[in-house]
Formats: structure tokens, sequence, C-alpha cells
């Protein structure tokens, strides 16, 4: 049994009796080095989930990087990069590569040719515990820890200074190196079971998406709420994204069977309402009012910024000005037929290619759809309620799957980088 001791410091706990607590300027040093003159032009970037990598393979924002390389700071092969305002959840790495980077990224690095330090503390900085002290630290607007190890923020900056003076435990050289073998071997497992799982939600995904525009679009017969091949004939919709459609549905404009509303912004203190909906579904925080917008079904989708993502929704609720909700008239439609025809709806057709997108509802309304008779409604309604509902529930554990694998290699990362676990 290895011997252990106090480190004196609370996040840390007992750690092996041969190993050392530091302040983090004590353990790897800053490198503060301006891209003026202009010596790289190679821009890198820096995420939680694939740690330092080459800007240049971004898919997402892509207009956070100016064109004047000389603002920018130098990081180095084997450089620790940390986004001082969104280390707090992990945003921490060690660069495989010479360029520039954020000038809001601290940089720093130590004198092993193996950057061996520099990977033992990428380890502490993703740490479980780690990351909540980091947030202790964070300066800005408002974070929300939402429970399972992951924090919403608003831009909490970590001060260099307070960073540079939290303490840390320090291994010698060989025994970093075989923690870092150890971790970056079990890491990479389970990243890759992560990987596989965030592939079965995606497919999962696409089958219910599948699935609707097949019933949708009248590609499946729908009787007594169960799928029964094909309609004995068909007819030509008019409609590219649609195409053929059952030859006794009908096509005509949204707005000859829904009613379109504006959402509203309300203006009273600020405090959460009872009644507010947002796009996803989560409320959140809005203005306060006694009152409300509409009570009763109704059908909500974004109109700027988050475009489409319609949510069905039945009761008291106010919604805000980004957002439009909409009602059927009930002798031609019902509103959740008009959800999930919104579902597979082709809202990019409509979206406006400005930094902030939108959408004309009138637009949206002014388009035609294949709409079916009010009993083969019903029916379609009741078998997307109920495939889509077993759909959800594999999802929802593939994406409980994820957490707990997310946790436990927090979990794991921490107790060999205090030494509580022998590698």
């Amino acid at each position: 049994m290895r011997k252990m001791k106090d480190s004196g410091i609370e996040w840390i706990g007992e750690i092996p009796e041969d190993w050392e607590v530091l302040p983090f300027r004590h353990v790897l040093q800053e490198r503060n080095e301006r891209n003026n003159p202009v010596v790289s032009e190679e821009r890198l970037s820096l995420s939680i989930e694939r740690g330092v990598t080459l800007y240049a393979d971004k898919t997402t924002n892509l207009d956070r990087f100016k064109d004047d390389f000389a603002q920018y700071k130098l990081a180095y092969i084997g450089d620790l990069v940390m986004n001082s305002m969104n280390m707090i959840v992990g945003a921490t790495g060690v660069s495989k590569w010479f360029g520039c980077v954020s000038p809001v990224y601290y940089t720093f690095y130590d004198n092993d040719i193996e950057h061996t330090t520099a990977k033992f503390c990428e380890y502490i900085f993703r740490s479980k515990t780690m990351l909540r002290v980091l947030h202790s630290f964070g300066k800005g607007i408002y974070s929300i820890d939402r429970g399972d190890d992951k924090i919403n923020t608003c831009r909490l900056k970590v001060a260099k200074s307070d960073l540079k003076n939290i303490k840390i435990p320090i291994p010698q050289i060989s025994e970093q190196k075989l923690i870092i073998q150890f971790l970056d071997k079990k890491c990479s497992e389970i990243d890759f079971v992560i990987s596989k799982t965030r592939e079965t939600i995606e497919e999962y995904k696409k089958l219910k998406q599948s699935i609707i525009t097949e019933v949708v679009t009248g590609k499946v017969k729908i009787e007594n709420e169960k799928a029964c091949g094909k309609y004995d004939t068909y007819k030509d919709s008019g409609i590219e994204w649609i195409g053929e459609i059952p030859s006794e549905w009908s096509v005509c404009q949204i707005k000859r069977f829904a009613k379109l509303y504006n959402g509203k912004e309300i203006e009273n203190e600020v405090i959460k309402s009872d009644y507010a909906i947002d796009v996803y579904g989560s409320g959140g925080v809005f203005k306060y009012t006694t009152n409300y917008l509409y009570d009763g079904e109704a059908v909500l989708f974004g109109r700027k910024g988050s475009i489409g993502k319609p949510l069905i929704v039945d009761g008291k609720f106010w919604t805000v000005d980004t957002m439009y909700f909409s009602t059927c008239k009930q002798e031609l439609a019902m509103n959740k037929f008009l959800f999930y025809l919104l579902k597979i709806f082709p809202w990019d057709v409509y979206t406006t290619k400005t930094a902030l997108p939108s959408i004309v509802g009138s637009e949206i309304f002014n388009s035609f759809v294949p709409v079916p008779p009010l009993t083969s409604q019903l029916s379609l309604i009741t078998f997307l309620d109920k495939k889509c509902s077993e759909i959800d529930k594999l999802i929802t554990k593939k994406e409980q799957l994820v957490v707990e694998l997310e946790a436990y290699k927090k979990s794991l990362i921490y107790e060999v980088v205090t030494g509580k676990r022998s590698v």
C-alpha cells in the first residue's frame, strides 16, 4: 500500500508521500510572445472536445479570427494553451503545432523536450474537481451549474493571477510519464465509446426525422394507427420538396388552415415567469407578467436567430418576439399535424443569410403543403406520437450514457492526477 499524506489543499485531499504541491506558476512558465512582427500565419483554435486544433479544420464560428495576425500571440509545439473565458468547462490543451492564438488565451510551457509536465497539467486542468476550482475564480456576468459536471457560462473569465496561484499536485517526471500514458489510453477508450454513442444518437435522430417525413408526406399509409404500406394511388403535389402525395390528399397554403401570431416582449421587471417558453421549451429568464399571451394548444417556432425548431405547447404561455406561434382551424387541420409538418419544413429556403438569420412568417404561411383528411391526420398523429416517443426514449438513454462516461472520465483523471489511484 502506497503511503499517503495530507496535501493541505481541500480539492486535492491526500496525495502520495513523495509528491509535491506547488503553485501553478512554479510548475510551468508563461509564454506571452506576441506575433508582431508576424512570424506565423498558422491560426490555432481551442475547443473543449478536441483541445488545440488547426483553425483551418474548424467548421463553426469561422468569423471569430481577425485577419490581422499581428494582434495574436504565439503558441509553440508542447505549449499548454488555456482559454481564459472557457477553461472552467475544460477548454485547455497542449498544442501539436506552432502558430498564433487568440489574445484571450493563456500559454505556458516547460523545459522538457517531451513536454511531459505540460501534458500532465492538461489532465489536471481537465479533471472534474479542478473545473469546479476554476469556476470559483471565474468573473463575469453569470453562470449556471447544470448539475451534471457541465456549466453553461456567459464569458466567465479566470484571471491570470488567480490561475498562477492555484496549487496543484506534482509527482516526479518519471511518474508523470506513466500517468500520461495510462490516461491517454484510458481516455482514448472512453472517447471512442462516447463517439460511437453520439453517432448512434444521430442515427436515431435521422431515423425519427425519416419516419416523420414519410408519414407526413404520405409515402407510408397509416390506418388504425399502424403503418400499412402505401396508398393505392398518388398524384404530383407540385411541391418540389414533397413530390407525390396520396390522391385523396389536398394541397393548399398553410395560411388557409392555420393562423400566425407574433410573440411579444413584456415590459415589466425581469424575473422568471411560469408562462415563459423559449424555442427549446426549457423556460428561462423572461419578462414577468401576471397575464399570458395565449391559453391553449399552439405550435411555436423561431423566427430570428434560432429558426424553425417547432414546439407544441398546451396551456398558458408567453413567448418572446423572436418567435411565432400558430393555431389551426380545427375544422381543417390539427395543431399536432402542423407541428409534425413544420418538423420537415425546408427552413433554409426561407432563411436570410445574415449575421442574425431570420424568416418572414407570411412567406412560410404562403407556402403550399400537403394536407390529409382530418381522420387521416388523427391516425398519423397517433402513430407518430408513439414512434417518436419510442425513439426519444432510446435517445435519452444514449445521452445519459454519454453524460455518465464523461463524468467517469473526469473522475478517473482526478483520481490519477492526485495519486489516489496508482497506475
